[in-house]
């Protein structure tokens, strides 16, 4: 499985959903997501099953620009956390 992306927006801004195998080949295509949606966006990750070291590096810059980061599964809020050390 890939991973696909849905967005969903509202007055309280937007949250764009990742679901599947998160790869290096899939950032910029979620960069440019976070891009069009505007000033408040929430990265939901319920559904995100694999991540490689890129993705990690990603989400730790996504969360110093004030991107909220959803449902993130323990292993790879701990992945980040290392990665900023």
């Amino acid at each position: 499985m890939t991973l696909r992306i849905e967005r969903y927006a509202d007055r309280g801004g937007t949250t764009i959903r990742l679901i599947g195998r998160m790869q290096a080949e899939h950032v910029s295509e979620v960069e440019r997501e976070i891009e069009e949606s505007g000033t408040k966006v929430t990265l939901d990750l319920e559904e995100v099953t694999l991540v490689d070291v890129q993705v990690v590096r990603f989400l730790g810059t996504c969360e110093i620009r004030d991107i909220s980061i959803l449902n993130c599964s323990p292993y790879i809020t701990d992945w980040i956390a290392k990665e900023r050390r």
